[in-house]
């Protein structure tokens, strides 16, 4: 049952269905071939990734879960934390011995409580030594104790008796993670620390923008670094918001396979927020600064990619991730939607189903965005800094580029091989999601005739 609503989800709608013979519309002849095929599988999962196309380079983002409230959730900026984000290097000289460093701390959380910060450095968890085949396992538990030092001194981390026990609570992330004001040569500089496309949290964006504009805000930071993307939706209001003078134009494209042509979508730009949600805040600037790593990703790229169209973008820090592609949550009902869902069991699909382009329909690169020449800077455990502080290394290139004082381009001294990780792994990340109401209304003529 389970794996006949995956094929019929990803027949329906996946965006290289054309790549994957298994999903031709005429690939059976009969019900009881199709029967076969479908309890060839024993797994829905195997089901779903015998029908992902290269997925260690085409296709790596999409997913299917068992458990469709908890994604509900973790869509809306809801999901279970103590208030950490990492990233984690090998120790120098070793090709096992790992620590980690805390690259973020959110607000209002139990980490935040215990006056933890950015920069800290651990290299233990329950007095068990980080290795490379064991920090994911260790990190991924609701409570565990933290051992390590405070920082990394003359390239060397040594352990010591400092330790913190956090517990994993349930915690919805406000993606406005900071705003700001600097005075650079009497104009104004805002910065924004954004962490999420959240859609949930369109409003809170809007007030950033609106303390922006009361301040008379003439040049503008956004800060990307650590975020995975999200809503298209939330994306294009980002872009109205930094703008505001191209009003019913292009900010970007969604294109569908070519069963479902009639699903191109234009996101415009807009001077209100959906659903009678007031006046969007702009900013109506022509130049806009983006602080980026390897962590930025999908509707984070989507700003900058749509953006460079209409204005100048500065791009400063490391490569994007790279990815243009949208997905949207696939329920098993007649229409794919939330309604009528199947009872019987609660998996759910976010199959990768268009490609975002900007107006000339260029698309992000799949080896990501590279940064403005002159400002690629890469964020390193002696380097890190506090957001928010002007000697902050992204943030001080991009004022130093607004000042016109020259352009820093900061080489770490010190080399630390980084490590990929799946703490706290969200299911969300490094994607760009497409709210299911805006698919339906073709889904439901093609499937419901209505």
């Amino acid at each position: 049952e389970i794996n006949d609503f995956v094929w019929k989800g990803m027949n329906a709608v996946y965006l290289y269905k054309a790549e994957i013979p298994d999903l031709a519309n005429n690939r059976f002849s009969s019900n009881s071939e199709y029967t076969d095929y479908l309890n060839s599988f024993s797994e829905p999962e195997e089901l779903f990734e015998s029908l992902i196309y290269q997925r260690e380079t085409v296709d790596r983002f999409s997913w299917i879960t068992d458990d469709y409230i908890a994604l509900e959730q973790q869509l809306s900026g809801t999901f279970k934390s103590n208030g950490l984000e990492f990233n984690f290097y090998l120790k120098p000289g070793s090709t096992t011995s790992v620590f980690g460093i805390i690259r973020l701390v959110l607000n209002n959380s139990v980490a935040s409580s215990l006056n933890l910060q950015r920069g800290q450095v651990f290299d233990a968890i329950n007095g068990t030594a980080l290795t490379a085949s064991n920090f994911n396992s260790l990190l991924n538990q609701d409570t565990y104790t933290l051992n390590g030092t405070p920082e990394v001194a003359d390239d060397t981390i040594i352990s010591n008796s400092q330790s913190v026990t956090l517990t994993k609570q349930p915690y919805s992330e406000n993606p406005v993670y900071l705003t700001d004001i600097f005075t650079i040569n009497n104009e104004n500089v805002g910065y924004l620390v954004y962490n999420g496309f959240i859609s949930d949290y369109n409003t809170q964006l809007n007030a950033a923008f609106e303390q922006f504009v009361a301040n008379n805000v003439q040049h503008l930071v956004l800060d990307l670094r650590y975020n995975p993307g999200g809503s298209v939706n939330t994306a294009a209001l980002l872009g109205s918001m930094i703008t505001g003078q191209f009003n019913g134009q292009v900010f970007s494209k969604l294109i569908y396979n070519p069963d479902l042509q009639q699903l191109n979508t234009d996101f415009n730009f807009s001077n209100s927020l959906p659903n009678g949600g007031g006046s969007i805040n702009s900013l109506n600037l022509d130049k806009v600064y983006v602080l980026t790593t390897n962590r930025s990703a999908s509707a984070s790229e989507m700003i900058i990619n749509s953006l460079k169209e209409y204005i100048t973008v500065v791009q400063i820090g490391a490569n994007t991730t790279g990815k243009s592609q949208a997905s949207v949550t696939i329920y098993d009902s007649p229409d794919f939607s939330s309604n009528n869902v199947n009872p019987r069991h609660t998996y759910a699909m976010q199959p990768l189903v268009a490609i975002s382009v900007n107006k000339n329909n260029g698309q992000v690169p799949s080896t990501g965005l590279v940064p403005t020449p002159g400002l690629e800077l890469t964020e390193s455990p002696s380097n890190f800094g506090f957001l928010g502080a002007i000697n902050e290394p992204l943030l001080a290139a991009a004022l130093a580029d607004i000042d016109g004082t020259g352009r820093i381009n900061y080489i770490p001294q010190e080399t630390f091989t980084p490590l990929k990780d799946k703490v706290d792994y969200k299911p969300y990340e490094e994607g760009m999601y497409i709210d299911n109401t805006l698919v339906l209304p073709i889904l439901k003529k093609l499937y419901l005739n209505q």
